[in-house]
């Protein structure tokens, strides 16, 4: 049996930190479990800078709030070590390498997907996304519907999606309104739970263990909350303001900025459930890129470290380019500053959540308890993200729509096969998503060549 060990580690220089977030974000593969597995196992069990229990109390917290979790949960950690310097340097670098190589990737994207070696790989990726989608829907119902009231509500955001073409801000405050009044009337089917445990048994000391006080910069105060809500709110309205005084009120820059502040507080259940909004939004009202842009969006950011919500950097990239901003000469920066911009809008309210209600919820360390609205939600979110990947599929095997004179009523059979494979794959032998998505890259590229 291993010792444990009995010394409090020394706290970590804010250098050592700034060093560990930045590796942290490069690093930051599979997805929030596996980002939140590789956080406990470093920050908990190696480095011991915080324990198990304050580790999963902001883990608890975080997963109740709108956005990425395992980025929120960054933040929360860095604010705990290092005030708000050490939130805003834990947040940022877990998004900025991966807003650098969306960028690069969006840029090769549009300069050379029509490239056939690139339309190929393309090509084949696209039905992994599909199988990719499918398989969240999977997980997340796995984690969700446990009883026949959430699987009812689900079937109900589907067909609000689906037939009834139902806005997702809409299907959202209807699930949550759900949860919230059927608690009372079955509570089994919303009893709180809590997503992770401790297991209470001994552990090593922490820099911020169990019983570590809260520090000074951690404890709830009416004026800071207040400042810090009205610091958030200015930068998120000069923001606006300055981006209007630069391109005019309608412009797709101002567009995007609001467009994305809406999709932020949206994000309950992870990136793939407020898809089917920034999809609406994106491809139907603002016509920023077109599903198939969407869909090579999404590959894309399955393939990057960081959260996958990023992915609406390429929809910002994809956007500025194609409405060409600033003149046809301009393309790329165009891009680049709309990538900018919707990153910015998209994660401002993360970082506000964290750092305005982080004190609050340092004031208790039990159980929290918004778990039924949450519940209703991602509930609903299982249905939603099942109509998207409906929807991806239809545009990938029936790339031309149906047509009754063609053969198989336009169905191109390789897709079809390669979402199979992968679906097969990521079921039954849990292979992992990159390696699927290069799989079905190299499938396609090979059936380019073969042309």
């Amino acid at each position: 049996m291993t010792a444990v060990p009995s010394t409090v580690p020394r706290a970590p220089t804010r250098a050592e930190a700034l060093r560990y977030w930045f590796r942290l974000g490069c690093l930051s593969f599979g997805g929030p479990a596996g980002q939140i597995a590789l956080m406990h196992r470093e920050l908990v069990e190696q480095k011991r800078w915080i324990s198990e229990r304050r580790f999963l109390h902001a883990l608890n917290y975080c997963m109740v709030l709108p956005g990425p979790e395992a980025q929120q949960l960054a933040t929360y950690i860095g604010w705990l070590m290092h005030r708000t310097w050490g939130g805003i340097v834990a947040g940022g670098l877990f998004v900025l390498p991966s807003l650098l190589v969306l960028i690069a990737l969006s840029w090769l994207y549009m300069a050379y997907g029509n490239v056939p070696a690139v339309a190929g790989i393309l090509y084949g990726v696209k039905p992994a996304v599909v199988a990719i989608v499918l398989h969240a829907a999977w997980r997340m119902g796995l984690r969700t519907l446990r009883h026949p009231v959430l699987w009812a509500i689900a079937a109900a955001a589907f067909l609000a999606i689906a037939v009834f073409s139902a806005p997702f801000p809409a299907i959202v405050l209807a699930a949550g309104l759900l949860g919230f009044v059927g608690r009372r009337v079955t509570p089994s089917a919303f009893a709180a739970g809590s997503a992770h445990a401790a297991d209470g048994g001994p552990h090593a000391p922490s820099v911020i263990d169990d019983d570590t006080p809260t520090p000074l910069h951690a404890r709830f105060a009416w004026p800071r909350l207040l400042a810090v809500l009205a610091t958030f709110l200015a930068l998120w309205g000069l923001a606006l303001v300055v981006l209007a005084a630069a391109t005019g009120w309608n412009s797709p820059l101002v567009q995007m900025g609001w467009f994305f502040s809406k999709a932020a507080l949206l994000t309950f259940g992870g990136a793939y459930a407020v898809l089917p909004y920034v999809y609406q939004g994106a491809v139907e009202t603002f016509a920023w890129l077109t599903p198939a842009q969407m869909i090579d969006g999404l590959a894309l950011g399955e393939t990057t470290p960081g959260p996958l919500i990023m992915v609406v950097a390429f929809v910002g990239f994809v956007g500025g380019w194609g409405k060409q901003l600033f003149g046809p000469g301009w393309l790329p920066l165009a891009g680049i500053a709309a990538a900018c911009v919707v990153t910015w809008f998209t994660f401002l309210p993360s970082f506000m959540f964290i750092l305005a209600g982080g004190p609050l919820i340092e004031t208790t360390h039990g159980q929290l308890q918004f778990t039924a609205p949450l519940k209703g939600i991602t509930a609903a979110v299982v249905g939603v993200i099942v109509n998207l990947a409906g929807f991806f599929a239809w545009h990938v095997f029936w790339p031309g729509g149906w047509r009754s004179d063609a053969a198989l009523a336009g169905l191109d059979p390789l897709p079809l096969a390669l979402a199979a494979a992968a679906t097969i794959a990521l079921f039954r032998y849990k292979v992992g998503v990159i390696q699927v998505i290069l799989a079905c890259g190299a499938a396609g590229l090979a059936a380019a060549w073969a042309q």
